[in-house]
């Protein structure tokens, strides 16, 4: 398959027209090696999971819970490096058809150089950017590069968050808007949020066309319970426990799981 870019809105609006949401799997880049996390990022996809976010390793996580500072953490001792992202990019699109994300703090992107950034993550064949600590208001530059580039471009939005906040986040998405079903910082959760219902109605008032809920997702029952109200189901730290712990196969076999939300009772590919 080629690395032509391709939207995660395409998939969500193939999957809607399927009658069902998207799971969207997250996995750091580079942990515990760069080679291995390609081959997991991979796994997700050959066991159900729709699109897939690509973790920048950052020296200050300040949104990551344990599971994911201590992978990227990791990631970063090994020696990872800015470039190694378009680099994984490219080869997980080259091997599976899904749109890939990449979730990163700013201050990189920054230093990297934005449109540099940019123009190399659209060609490795990258979907957008996930930019948690960040606003629209405080994103002049990235709006007008990602204008210029193509790329999705998704904020987040909090319960917390004001009316008149959630349409300038609305307004200044593309692909999605990431709801945060607890505040907090990223783990999984026993139970997601009653919270997240409400910010969901509150983004599709605010005119959303596409919400994926994020944070505290770890089982397919929950999966299917977001799915409910939400177009996707984000799932970071138990694929990132999973790989930590069991390897590839590990994710595999958690992506599965997972993946049974998505059709409640269905068939779904079984782990490789």
């Amino acid at each position: 398959m080629s690395a032509i870019p391709l939207s995660v809105g395409t998939r969500i609006e193939e999957r809607r027209v399927e009658g069902r949401g998207v799971l969207v799997g997250y996995l750091p880049v580079g942990f515990p090696d760069l080679a291995t996390s390609i081959d997991a990022a991979v796994a997700l996809v050959e066991n159900g999971v729709d699109a897939i976010e690509l973790g920048l390793p950052y020296s200050d996580p300040v949104m990551d819970g344990i599971a994911i500072q201590q992978a990227t953490q990791a990631a970063l001792a090994a020696g990872f490096r800015i470039r190694d992202v378009f680099t994984a990019v490219e080869a997980v699109r080259s091997r599976v058809d899904a749109p890939v994300l990449v979730m990163t703090y700013w201050n990189p992107v920054v230093q990297y150089g934005a449109d540099r950034f940019a123009d190399q993550l659209r060609d490795a064949g990258g979907a957008g950017l996930i930019t948690p600590d960040i606003t629209p208001d405080s994103a002049a530059d990235w709006i007008a590069t990602s204008d210029r580039t193509g790329l999705d471009r998704v904020f987040l939005a909090a319960p917390s968050s004001t009316d008149e906040r959630l349409k300038l986040t609305v307004e200044n998405s593309r692909g999605f808007v990431y709801a945060v079903s607890t505040m907090g910082i990223t783990g999984a959760r026993a139970d997601v949020a009653a919270s997240a219902r409400t910010l969901i109605d509150r983004l599709t008032a605010a005119g959303a066309e596409n919400t994926c809920v994020g944070i505290g997702i770890s089982r397919g029952d929950q999966v299917a319970e977001v799915l409910e109200y939400a177009d996707g189901a984000i799932v970071g730290s138990a694929l990132v426990t999973a790989l930590a712990e069991r390897g590839v196969a590990g994710v595999a076999a958690t992506a599965a799981e997972l993946a049974t939300g998505l059709r409640p009772g269905a068939s779904i590919p079984q782990a490789h």
